[in-house]
């Protein structure tokens, strides 16, 4: 019997943020941990561990010039990887491994049916390009599973669902030409939030055209207005009938953010982790794999990532 819900915990998955007030800082993996505890929900959880990617993992996504880069650059810390988002830091190459080989763990958790859900805090790092990081993110883990999932399970229709406030930039354009990803992304319209990209005439390239929806949410955006787009989402995952489920439940959507302008509650991202359980015991056996994305205000990470673990349970 499939045990519900693995949470993946970790010292070493919380080595992966920046220093020297850095929105994205280690800070906000303790203060999820405090808050489960605080909850008394560690018994009702299966608690498992980090595990750390193989390069050839990495390469399933990631261009092997750039593997070596973030490897050289971690040794001395020094430099930014991209244009002044992403500096480096000593240890970067383990740390963003761990996040990549955590959730490539838990989708195969997830296929084996040992677990039919799972939820990996510290992940979902969907900025990142093939060959080159951007947006706080390093690698890309929801790429590498994607491609993991695709490659080594020989799924056909992956559904990847995105709430971020900030569009999934790195899985989108990795997979605008690849019809076995279903992509469907909830983010701030991007003539107001970085990256600037996920128009809603973004549906995909060549053979690939349709099976992506882009959903740009105004500056200011509430639950209601959340609820009302949410239906394109569903409607969408109706037609696509995936295989397994996989959501950034980024809580940088929740009002009070440092660096966005939506206005969610965790109310919006209780709907839709409950919805998507939902579809994912109509088509996945349940199969959904939960990445928690972005976040800058630590109440909000810890209010927005309990209520989505407890929605889970």
């Amino acid at each position: 019997m499939a045990a519900g819900l693995c949470v993946y915990l970790g010292e070493e998955l919380g080595r992966y943020g920046f220093g020297d007030g850095h929105p994205f800082g280690v800070q906000r993996y303790n203060r999820f941990v405090d808050e489960l505890e605080r909850r008394e929900l560690f018994q009702k959880l299966n608690i498992s561990q980090p595990v750390m990617a193989t390069e050839e993992q990495l390469a399933l996504f990631h261009a092997a010039e750039y593997i070596s880069r973030v490897k050289k650059l971690s040794l001395s810390g020094e430099g930014y990887l991209d244009a002044g988002d992403t500096p480096a830091f000593v240890g970067m190459f383990e740390a963003t491994s761990t996040v990549v080989g955590t959730v490539l763990a838990a989708a195969d958790v997830l296929m084996s049916s040992s677990c039919q859900r799972a939820f990996v805090p510290i992940a979902g790092l969907h900025h990142a390009r093939r060959e080159g990081a951007a947006g706080f993110s390093v690698f890309n883990d929801c790429g590498v599973v994607i491609e993991w999932l695709l490659q080594q399970h020989g799924l056909t229709r992956v559904a990847y669902v995105d709430i971020d406030a900030h569009h999934a930039d790195g899985v989108f354009y990795g997979f605008e030409d690849d019809p076995r990803v279903f992509f469907a992304d909830m983010h701030e319209d991007g003539r107001y939030l970085y990256p600037g990209t996920g128009s809603a005439e973004e549906t995909g390239r060549g053979l690939a055209e349709g099976t992506k929806l882009n959903i740009p949410m105004p500056p200011g955006a509430d639950d209601t207005a959340f609820l009302q787009a949410w239906e394109q989402v569903e409607s969408y995952l109706l037609q696509a009938r995936p295989q397994i489920i996989l959501l950034q439940c980024g809580v940088d959507s929740l009002a009070n953010d440092p660096i966005t302008h939506l206005k969610y509650s965790s109310a919006s991202h209780v709907h839709a982790t409950q919805r998507l359980r939902v579809l994912a015991e109509q088509f996945c056996a349940g199969r959904l794999l939960v990445m928690g994305g972005g976040g800058y205000n630590l109440d909000n990470v810890a209010q927005g990532w309990g209520d989505v673990v407890e929605a889970l349970l």
